[in-house]
């Protein structure tokens, strides 16, 4: 299914979202992360693990769907470009999706923080924020 998902970098990412007002961002993490981290602006926080366990959210597809259909309607063609972290969560979150029949889905591959620097840090190496691309907190 992974091949059904197209993998892309955060600018790709936000030029897709600026040139199709059909294209929803959907980050998978979690709501404290999307809260207090940061969140790429106009994304819908729709959890796909959670802390402390971090078991699969068993109501992913039916809150991606209502996500959907709020901000414009569920359509299985429309696009949908998923974000987490790094990269990781977000393509088992458009598996996922890509099971349940959507066909237009990106995961956005480098994330929101991107990669660890060589001192451990994320946010400089890649993601949404090394790109300078707009973000917001909660």
């Amino acid at each position: 299914m992974s091949d059904d998902i197209e993998r892309i970098t955060p600018p790709e990412a936000a030029r897709i979202l600026a040139g199709d007002p059909r294209a929803l961002l959907i980050d998978v993490r979690s709501k404290v992360e999307f809260d207090y981290v940061g969140h790429p602006v106009g994304a819908v926080n729709v959890i796909w693990k959670d802390y402390p366990g971090w078991q699969e959210n068993p109501q992913f597809v039916a809150e991606v769907r209502d996500a959907l259909e709020a901000h414009g309607g569920d359509d299985v063609e429309r696009p949908v470009l998923a974000i987490c972290r790094s990269g990781a969560r977000s393509l088992a979150a458009a598996k996922a999706l890509a099971a349940a029949g959507y066909r237009k889905l990106y995961n956005v591959e480098e994330g929101f923080e991107g990669d660890k620097d060589a001192d451990g840090h994320r946010r400089s190496v890649s993601g949404w924020l090394a790109h300078g691309l707009p973000w917001e907190q909660t």
